[in-house]
Parts: structure tokens; sequence; C-alpha cells
């Protein structure tokens, strides 16, 4: 944990070292997630399939060089999946989940006469906010809210890679496509005798920076 709060330590300065040279930038996007889970060694679970949820982010863009920019960031993160049981028990999970995400990204722009294309990754920490479980059983819906921690379904803190692509207009509209790589191990205590979760998502939307 040390060595990843050292690095996003020299990422944040370097941007603001940036600064000094070249005014920054200020982005915000938004739009839809893909979500699922990466896991193994379940004893309950047999498959995993995306869900449907949103993001929101705001970031600074300051240019290294002529064209490569760091973009730290903070970004709210609907995630989850769809979790199928195996053929005995016959049940489906849906598993929302909210996390607040600091990203750094480091990003390559390449003029064209009407924009840019860029395309970027980097590394992101999570912190899971609020999490809830949707189950169904034949005619049985039943819905719960859980909190993280380790004895819990999810545990609170994610780490892993981001990686980005897209178009901006010199007007400032942003085209992105994006995808979330966990790294972290995320599976509780208590999550359906799965020992092993990472996240997963891609997204696509829309931005606008100044």
């Amino acid at each position: 944990m040390k060595k990843v709060l050292l690095s996003f330590s020299v990422a944040f300065m370097l941007a603001f070292g940036a600064q000094a040279q070249t005014p920054l930038q200020y982005g915000v996007k938004a739009g839809i997630n893909f979500p699922s889970y990466s896991y193994g060694n379940s004893n309950m679970l047999s498959d995993s399939k995306a869900t449907t949820n949103f993001y929101v982010t705001g970031y600074l863009d300051a240019p290294v060089t002529s064209n490569l920019y760091i973009q730290p960031g903070v970004s709210l993160q609907g995630k989850g999946a769809k979790l199928i049981s195996d053929g005995n028990r016959g049940f489906e999970v849906k598993q929302n989940t909210m996390w607040l995400e600091v990203p750094v990204n480091f990003v390559g722009k390449f003029q064209t006469s009407t924009g840019s294309f860029f395309l970027g990754a980097g590394p992101y920490v999570g912190f899971g906010l609020s999490g809830k479980n949707k189950i169904e059983s034949g005619s049985v819906d039943i819905e719960d809210k859980f909190k993280f921690g380790k004895s819990k379904s999810l545990k609170g803190t994610d780490f892993g890679l981001n990686f980005l692509a897209g178009y901006k207009l010199d007007g400032g509209l942003t085209l992105n496509v994006g995808y979330g790589l966990g790294l972290t191990n995320i599976a509780g205590e208590n999550n359906f005798g799965t020992h092993s979760i990472k996240n997963r998502a891609w997204s696509v939307g829309v931005g606008f920076e100044i």
C-alpha cells in the first residue's frame, strides 16, 4: 500500500509541475459501465455475466510533453455482475456495487484536423461505498444491502489498471471508451463460496474538457 500511495503522489507532483509551464485543463465524463467479475474456486457459482451500471469522473489534464498528458482524477464507479449458480441449485444473483476510485492515467494525444485521438492507461485505487444483492430463485426474489469488509460479501479496497481511448473535438467534447482491470481479490468471507473475485468493466461515455 505504501508503494501505491507513493506512486500516486509522484503522479500528482508531475501533474502540478507540468501546470507551471502550461495551464491545466479540467474535464468531466460520464457514461455506462458493463461490469462483470473474473472469479474462480467457487463452490456454488458457475458463471458471471455483465450487468449495466454507470460512472461519473472528474479529472485534471496536465501536459508533460506536446503529446503526453497526466490525468489524475476522482471517479464514482458502478460495478458488479450477474452471478449464475450451478445447475443443482438454480438461482441467479445480481450484485450491484458502488466504488469511489482515484485513477491516474497517462494519455497520449494525436492531433487531427478537427480534434485529437487519445490512448491511455494507468493505475487506480478504489474504495467500496455500497453494495446490494438481488437473489432470484424460482418465484422468490430477495434483495439485501451489504457493507464492505473482510467478513462481508466483498472487501472494501480494490486496486487495478484503467485503459482508455477516444476522440476529443476542438470544441472540448470527448467520446470515450474504456476498460477497468481489477487486480485485487475482493472476495469476502461471505460470498457464496467464491474464493477469488476481481472487478472487470467495459465503459462508453461522453465528456467535456475546458
